[in-house]
């Protein structure tokens, strides 16, 4: 029998930095990883995600400076985006898994199911630990319609060899709006639908109405209040029938409405192991209901974002909880999150429309477009919503539109984590022009 002192399910970031740090701190710990060593995240998600970005990014700069500078943008060859992307892709589950080894932690390849609270079983082969951390993630939800077999999924867009002439996608989150910028960029007719008016809905309203204009003004069609009934095969490509009735001709359709925690499989019921359709049920300390078993990251039911960092950090604490450095709840800073279009769309802190009512807290809208910062570059739409507290002046919340929103949402992180105040920023000298020497004029 093989013992240990942690089991972690699932190899993403939120187990790994856990495995990492448990390892460091001298307990036997096991890695078992059904599919790609690393997890979506560097294999199928944000980083090949990030590597297409970069090139949209690349040929929007250029184009912001047509005629003042450039006579022309390039265009983006998706064959060879994708050779590169590739580069990054192809040898990420050999380093993770050997860097597992390296360190001391066990890999175990196959799929887990509990036998009891204290073992698994993989591949017919008994593990027994003390404690276990499901890091088995989510994946994408595919609606139930007929024909729903013709779907594609973001990790289908990101496989993608050829870019097809048109391309529909469901969905107004934010994948589904990141994936439709880079194929409309790339050159492909993009149209999305989505079943109400608001995409985006965890984003400020007004400043996710301007960023939906200039995807508009950028070749993306939007259809609101839609969504696809059916799909049949037509040749090559698909016919799409509508809610309205009407119907949509398309070389790919892909659905991105929400995604799914990795639940199954497990066995989670047999041994009361308590979840949900948004995830694992767990308590302040990341435990589940079951003493020996403990979640992070994307398969777990939360109200923080889902996102990697967020994962990393979950990770961290459950090796300082496991290894007796802390018994206090897990306590999450302010997390920032972003929408990588053109241009980009993040923020942090306090931005909801019920905060932003309310008498205690100052809201600014600024358009910044006519800053020296944006200015010299030509970038025509940079605005941004700051809301400070009124008895202290302390930032409390920014949402941010623009080429450079990553660098100032993560700026104003910082403040709000440090709660700086602004006299604190004014006493500090920063390199111009840059958007971080602009600070002293938003805070």
């Amino acid at each position: 029998m093989n013992r240990f002192d942690v089991i972690i399910i699932g190899s993403g970031p939120g187990g790994m930095a856990a495995a990492y740090d448990l390892a460091a701190e001298g307990k036997k710990v096991a890695v078992v990883e059904a599919d790609l060593w690393g997890g979506t995240c560097p294999n199928r998600g944000c980083d090949p995600k990030k590597v297409l970005y970069g090139a949209v990014e690349a040929r929007d700069n250029v184009l912001q400076l047509k005629n003042n500078g450039f006579d022309a943008a390039p265009e983006i060859n998706w064959g060879n985006l994708m050779a590169f992307k590739e580069t990054f892709t192809q040898k990420v589950p050999v380093e993770q898994k050997s860097g597992l080894a390296s360190a001391g932690i066990q890999t175990i390849t196959g799929f887990a199911c509990f036998k009891d609270k204290h073992t698994i079983t993989v591949e017919n082969k008994d593990y027994q630990s003390e404690r276990f951390i499901l890091a088995t993630g989510q994946r994408s939800a595919i609606l139930d319609i007929p024909g729903k077999e013709h779907f594609g999924t973001s990790t289908d867009f990101l496989n993608m060899k050829e870019l097809p002439e048109k391309i529909v996608f469901v969905g107004g989150g934010y994948i589904s709006l990141e994936l439709a910028n880079i194929a409309s960029s790339s050159g492909s007719e993009v149209h999305l639908l989505h079943h109400n008016e608001r995409p985006l809905k965890g984003f400020d309203e007004t400043l996710t109405e301007a960023l939906i204009e200039n995807l508009k003004l950028r070749g993306i069609h939007f259809h609101f209040n839609e969504s696809a009934e059916s799909i049949t095969k037509q040749g090559e490509q698909v016919e799409i029938t509508l809610t309205t009735q009407g119907t949509m001709i398309a070389d790919r359709v892909f659905c991105a409405t929400g995604r799914i925690p990795n639940v199954e499989g497990l066995n989670l019921e047999k041994i009361g192991v308590a979840f949900t359709h948004k995830g694992i049920t767990v308590n302040e300390q990341l435990q589940t209901t079951v003493e020996t078993i403990y979640a992070l990251g994307d398969c777990m039911e939360k109200t923080q974002p889902k996102l990697t960092p967020v994962s990393s950090f979950e990770g961290s604490y459950l090796a300082k909880l496991l290894s007796g450095k802390t018994q206090a709840a897990i306590q999450y800073p302010a997390l920032p999150t972003i929408i990588f279009s053109s241009p980009k769309l993040a923020q942090v802190g306090l931005t909801d429309k019920i905060t932003l009512e309310n008498e205690k807290y100052k809201v600014q809208d600024l358009d910044l477009s006519q800053w020296f910062s944006y200015k010299h570059i030509n970038e025509p739409l940079v605005k941004a919503k700051i809301i400070t507290e009124k008895s202290t002046g302390l930032l409390v919340g920014a949402t941010v539109l623009g080429n450079e929103a990553d660098q100032l949402i993560n700026m104003f992180t910082l403040m709000i984590n440090q709660k700086l105040p602004a006299e604190k920023i004014n006493e500090m000298i920063m390199l111009y022009p840059t958007v971080s020497s602009d600070l002293s004029y938003l805070y």
